[in-house]
């Protein structure tokens, strides 16, 4: 009797730590509205308990507490909101908090916001473990990478038609100076999958001066605005920089409105469906293109 009972005692020791370890976090909060949208995609909605403020998509996500922009995150709105886990990308800070919610025995989950296949691979089947769902996570890669494979071929068809247009993505905030888009940025690469071309020589967001922008002469313009939408930020950024009407673009009023939530955090899933849109604008002549995902 006295040796099972220490034989089971040391079974309990033993294997306690692997369950606790195997245990799925609970409570999230999630900061960049890609990751957001993959939770989400991926059957997790039920378990967020608080997003930052570029969690807009779905609409359900707006109900939740925020806890402030993903690069200025409040310490405070996170803590009170007791979660498992803070999940988020590279871009999301400052420091500090991050700091402080880690010292409060929080878990963090950093993942990747470069625009790249693989990147995006590694954060969907990290949620879908953290979700218990790896499954699902694979399917959904598998049907992902076949919808840009779909548009690959249709971009490649579509140029054997005509050149790809010159695509300048300018980004404003509510009559603030307009930074354009540039090389490793997700705006460029939305505008290269989609058949364009871009011409900026810096890297990431910065300003463009006046003789930059008319040497350019881009022949497509994509205005994403954090505070206006669709017609309503076109005419927006064309009152603010009457320069622009000097363009291809303005003149042949090929002016588009792109909703700024699909830049932040990472490639999300809501990106074919824009990719569709945009190659749409840019080859118009073409036969439409579909982003139905094999699900």
């Amino acid at each position: 009797m006295r040796l099972s009972g220490t034989l089971a005692l040391c079974s309990a020791l033993l294997f306690a730590p692997l369950a606790s370890a195997g245990e799925l976090p609970q409570r999230w909060v999630s900061s960049g509205g890609s990751l957001s949208e993959w939770v989400v995609r991926l059957g997790g909605e039920s378990k967020l308990v608080g997003v930052d403020t570029t969690s807009l998509h779905p609409q359900s996500l707006q109900q939740l507490p925020s806890v402030g922009y993903q690069r200025a995150l409040s310490a405070e709105g996170v803590l009170s909101l007791h979660p498992d886990v803070l999940i988020g990308s590279e871009e999301m800070g400052p420091p500090p908090v991050l700091a402080q919610i880690k010292a409060a025995g929080i878990r963090i989950e950093s993942l990747s916001a470069r625009p790249d296949l693989d990147a995006l691979e590694s954060n969907v089947l990290r949620l879908g473990e953290l979700l218990g769902r790896p499954q699902q996570a694979h399917e959904e890669i598998a049907a992902y990478r076949q919808a840009l494979q779909h548009q690959a071929a249709w971009v490649a068809k579509a140029r054997e038609q005509q050149p790809a247009p010159r695509v300048l993505m300018l980004l404003g905030h509510a009559g603030s100076n307009l930074m354009a888009a540039g090389k490793d940025s997700l705006a460029v690469w939305l505008i290269e999958r989609a058949g364009g071309e871009s011409r900026t020589e810096h890297s990431g967001y910065k300003p463009i001066s006046s003789e930059a922008l008319l040497a350019m002469d881009p022949q497509v313009l994509i205005v994403a605005d954090r505070s206006l939408q669709g017609e309503e930020a076109r005419q927006a950024v064309l009152r603010q920089n009457p320069l622009l009407a000097q363009t291809s673009a303005v003149r042949d009023g090929r002016v588009l409105s792109l909703d700024p939530t699909l830049l932040v955090g990472g490639l999300g899933p809501r990106l074919p469906e824009g990719l569709v849109e945009l190659s749409a604008a840019f080859y118009p002549s073409e036969p439409a293109l579909t982003a139905e995902l094999d699900r």
